[in-house]
């Protein structure tokens, strides 16, 4: 890569970068790890479990601590927490978006930094 095509992928990064950041707003309501429907069937032998497929339950997975944590999430809720799980998700994808922009930044910048060292030396000697 050239010099020139280097620098230009360096204005498009950081362009990239800043649309992240004017739109990076951590949501307050955000909720991280993920929400799983399951089903079960109850010990009744004549309910409707053992015909459809299971009573439905909701749980809402995620770490504290490093510790992994589940819990029970009422069907009347489901919605408002599948929307904050949407909203964590959506922030941690344009974090790491932004923290692997800022890594590549680090690499072509150092890269066109030697290059263009080299073709000062290169223009010296002659």
């Amino acid at each position: 890569m050239t010099t020139e095509q280097l620098l230009a992928h360096i204005r498009e990064l950081q362009a990239r970068r800043k649309q992240l950041l004017a739109g990076l707003q951590l949501p307050p309501e955000a909720l991280p790890g993920s929400l799983t429907e399951s089903r079960g069937r109850c010990g009744s032998p004549r309910c409707h479990c053992h015909q459809d497929g299971g009573h439905r339950s909701w749980t809402l997975t995620f770490m504290v601590d490093r510790k992994k944590r589940v819990e029970h999430i009422p069907t009347e809720l489901v919605d408002a927490v599948q929307e904050r799980v949407a909203q964590g998700k959506a922030y941690k994808e344009a974090v790491a978006e932004l923290m692997a922009i800022n890594a590549q930044l680090l690499v072509i910048e150092r890269r066109a930094r030697k290059q263009r060292e080299a073709e000062r030396k290169r223009r010296a000697g002659r």
